[in-house]
């Protein structure tokens, strides 16, 4: 692993706003050389370090540092030094060929900024016409209006595809305009290079990177653009009440495609809503000089995040969507989600360049599986019937009308359909045996009906091998067969009460239909990926009378080629995160190419003093019962019981806020009801107020918020023997990542047992075999031949026994998803220098002792900071409650000195 440098060269950081701790420089300085170095660089610091305004700080202070030197090399006498080769000039700087837009001027020496004005170059913005010929029999006087559901006639020789190509690209760019500003020259920000892409997993994140980023020098001098999804920062109502992510994209485009009349609503300075009547299909992209007010208001205003953009968005009536979109180009630092980032079809809509540019991928801690999420793919079986109808439907109607191209392509989308229709309906058709189906089931396996498929199995069983998946997936991208195919449907609907009857269920809408294609496209966008990149996952109909009903999954192994494209652009990529470990297996599955010793590593300890934190693993309950939250043990009555006496017990001791994670939803709903039945909670509550996790993430900010306001108020009603809080959450729920319980809100967070996945994820078992088969690559590359034990067979085997199976990396891969989701939840306390807090790992599995265990100790995969402090409560109960008593003393006696 490669190893920070004895002799840093920058060590001061102008920007950081306070005296940082000796644990933030180290981490600035290495971030600060990696950057030099170029390459992989992880870096991994505890949650509540202040890893984020660290991470700002030293690389936009490398960014500041570059252009300075990219400005002396292009300068008369430097530019013939990088020519000429002198020794003193990295390589690196030589790929930096795009001119550096100047910066802001106001207080820029201090930093070493430039002034940022921005540059802007001129391009024509006139679009060729595509015009389709129509047969005289589609054009009848009863029915004309049917004419706009006719798709373009389409050719697939490749100048046709050229042309489709470069329609569609202007068409999903930055929406439509009016005739006379489509004829204007359309300016163009000029590039700014180097720029940092950082990136997290959701938008709270990214609120708080942007919050973190004004708090620093940088936000008056550098230029920051924060993208959302559509669904965040649309502010069309007639859009945005869709709800679904799926629908808001579809129901954008099209609009975008469509020019009707429509009215904008305007809040203007006095709060006064007022509308204006607009001719383009979403009136919130109709003025061109709306969008440019936006973006000078953006400038003018500073770093904004989503919400900060939607509101202004709405204010001048355009939409921030596309508003920030414009910038890209011009920003210095582009805060993104990972979605935006990781995805190459969404690089290239959004038109971000990585060439040579920074990339900082935050929350890296399972970056490999949120990666290979994105590609995943799925598609029910209603949703393919109603697929098929729409398709037959539109297909009988204008079948005379089409041209051969367009008739050879949707007769093979039908094919599809009813080929993987029929795979579906396989169990119905041919039956089971029932008692196979409850073995499979007593064995803690899958349903008898699921199979899991390689790509090419699936292929050759459905007799579509000889389909060219590459083709059909172009040919829906460019000819908008979807969209004519749904609005054709759409008019069914409407004319439903008429004398043609159509099932309701079949008929949702426009934008339901326009879900049902994405998916089936979604799934044929899948069948392109190599063998070895995926498994299709055949869940058909379920027996024995279960409503479950069956669907097409297509479940991303290899994040590998994926991450590859990101690596190959970007001159430098980091992966931050307050756990990283185990290194190997990142490394193995996004980037195998990269040696071990060629990966920058940064690891510290927590700025927290070891007095501060006290985490204990603790095997015994108030009555002496060993704690045993295993599967098979959890959910006996005595166990839950145990486990409400040790709570009752703990919350007469521990001040202000406890957070108690459980595996599940359903298993905390289990707890939460027989406590609830057996008295336990109404006691728990004469201490303090019980809360509990919703499981709409729209009401959780409700649920903290009264939480909070519980705690707060704990000196009112002390006298009344109320102390404090107690929220009941799940963990890989909202509150366990990305909410932060700092002080009160957490002095002690409560791990109810080992919350490992389910092994009848089917999902997850081909993941766990694909990892256990990367420890079969040897040294250069090539497989050994399969001496795993765990086979391809196309029948789903037991998860257990698939478990039993792996020998070494998928099994370590299924423990290393629990402990991450535990480190997750327990680093939630700690959240500052002065904060404190206990951690209680309720479960006798973690306080084994690992010389004595043939496989790892959970405790050992704990991070550093919390493994060197932890404490092995063996003993009675009584242990734990003294060590609390005497911690909670100690810190508050210390606060208030």
């Amino acid at each position: 692993m490669g190893e920070a440098k004895a002799t840093k060269r920058r060590r001061e950081f102008p920007a950081f706003p306070f005296d940082p701790y000796p644990i933030q420089s180290e981490f600035m300085a290495f971030l600060y050389d990696s950057l030099d170095n170029g390459g992989v660089a992880m870096l991994e610091s505890p949650t509540g370090t202040g890893k984020t305004l660290s991470i700002i700080c030293s690389a936009m202070q490398w960014v500041v540092d570059r252009r300075r030197k990219l400005d002396r090399v292009a300068s008369p006498g430097g530019a013939t030094k990088c020519k000429s080769g002198e020794d003193d000039e990295p390589d690196w700087m030589r790929d930096f060929t795009a001119p550096v837009a100047a910066k802001k001027d106001s207080g820029s020496r201090k930093l070493g900024f430039r002034s940022g004005d921005f540059q802007k170059k001129k391009a024509s913005a006139v679009r060729p016409k595509i015009v389709g010929k129509r047969s005289e029999e589609c054009v009848r006087d009863d029915d004309g209006d049917e004419e706009e559901f006719l798709v373009e006639d389409y050719e697939s020789d490749e100048r046709e595809n050229e042309r489709l190509k470069r329609k569609v690209k202007r068409n999903l760019g930055c929406g439509s305009s009016d005739e006379e500003e489509e004829v204007e020259e359309e300016e163009e920000e000029e590039e700014v290079t180097p720029k940092v892409y950082f990136t997290s997993r959701t938008h709270s994140q990214l609120s708080q990177f942007v919050k973190e980023f004004k708090r620093s020098a940088f936000a008056s001098e550098l230029n920051l653009v924060c993208l959302g999804s559509r669904k965040n920062l649309c502010i069309n109502p007639e859009v945005l009440k869709l709800g679904s992510s799926n629908r808001i994209n579809d129901r954008c485009l099209e609009l975008q495609k469509n020019k009707k009349d429509a009215k904008v609503k305007v809040q203007s300075d006095n709060g006064k809503i007022h509308h204006r009547k607009t001719s383009s299909g979403c009136p919130m992209l109709r003025k061109k000089n709306l969008r440019k007010l936006f973006r000078d208001e953006v400038l003018t205003d500073g770093a904004l995040d989503i919400e900060e953009l939607s509101q202004l968005g709405s204010k001048i009536g355009t939409c921030p969507y596309y508003g920030v979109r414009d910038m890209v180009r011009a920003a210095d630092l582009v805060v993104l989600p990972y979605q935006a980032l990781l995805l190459k079809s969404a690089r290239e809509s959004l038109g971000l360049n990585l060439k040579n540019n920074i990339v900082i991928i935050d929350e890296a801690h399972n970056l490999a599986d949120s990666l290979t999420n994105m590609y995943n793919s799925k598609i029910s079986h209603s949703q393919l019937k109603r697929v098929l109808f729409h398709l037959e439907a539109y297909f009988d109607r204008f079948r005379n009308c089409l041209g051969a191209g367009n008739r050879r392509y949707i007769q093979t989308l039908i094919i599809l359909t009813q080929s993987f229709l029929r795979l579906l309906q396989g169990c119905q058709n041919s039956g089971c045996i029932t008692s196979s189906c409850q073995d499979n089931q007593e064995s803690g396996g899958q349903k008898c009906s699921d199979k899991s498929m390689s790509i090419n199995e699936f292929l050759f069983s459905l007799d579509i091998d000889n389909i060219n998946f590459v083709k059909i997936c172009q040919y829906v991208k460019e000819s908008n067969i979807i969209h004519k195919v749904s609005g054709y449907g759409n008019k069914l609907l409407s004319l439903q009460s008429g004398p043609i009857h159509i099932d309701r269920q079949q008929l949702r809408g426009e934008e339901s239909i326009v879900t049902d294609f994405q998916a089936l496209v979604d799934i044929l966008l899948s069948l392109i990926n190599s063998n070895s990149e995926g498994r299709m996952i055949v869940s058909r109909q379920k027996c024995s009378g279960q409503s479950e009903e069956g669907y097409l999954k297509f479940v991303m192994l290899c994040g590998e080629k994926i991450f590859s494209e990101i690596l190959v652009d970007a001159y430098a990529v980091i992966l931050a995160g307050g756990t990283l470990q185990p290194i190997e297996e990142t490394r193995l599955r996004l980037f195998p190419g990269v040696l071990t010793d060629q990966i920058q590593f940064f690891t510290c300890n927590h700025i927290v003093p070891p007095e501060s934190i006290l985490p204990i693993a603790v095997s015994r309950g108030p009555s002496g019962m060993v704690f045993d939250f295993s599967y098979n043990s959890r959910s006996s009555p005595s166990m839950i019981e145990e486990l409400g006496r040790f709570i009752c017990n703990i919350v007469a001791i521990i001040p202000e806020g406890i957070v108690i994670f459980f595996s599940s939803y359903d298993y905390e709903g289990q707890v939460y009801n027989a406590w609830n039945a057996s008295g336990i909670l109404s006691k728990i509550q004469k201490k303090k107020q019980v809360f509990r996790e919703p499981r709409n993430g729209s009401e959780i900010d409700s649920v903290l918020k009264q939480y909070k306001e519980a705690i707060n108020s704990t000196e009112i009603l002390r006298d009344l023997g109320n102390n404090g809080a107690v929220l009941l959450a799940v963990v890989g729920g909202k509150i366990s990542e990305g909410i932060n319980f700092s002080d009160g809100m957490g002095r002690c967070v409560v791990m109810v047992g080992l919350p490992y996945p389910s092994p009848s994820d089917v999902e997850l078992m081909e993941r766990v075999k694909h990892i256990e088969k990367l420890g079969e690559l040897t040294l250069n590359g090539s497989r050994k031949s399969s001496s795993s034990k765990v086979d391809d067979n196309c029948e789903v085997q037991s998860g257990f026994d698939i478990l039993r199976q792996c020998t070494q990396r998928g099994r370590e891969y299924y423990e290393n998803l629990c402990m991450k989701a535990v480190n997750q939840s327990i680093g939630r306390a700690i959240r500052h220098m002065n904060d404190y807090a206990a951690m209680l790992l309720v479960d006798s599995r973690y306080a084994c002792d690992p010389s004595k265990r043939s496989f790892s100790c959970p405790t050992e995969k704990l991070p550093q900071w919390i493994k060197d402090r932890l404490i092995r409560a063996t003993g009675s109960y009584g242990e734990v409650h003294k060590l609390l008593h005497q911690f909670f003393r100690f810190n508050k006696q210390r606060r208030g000195k």
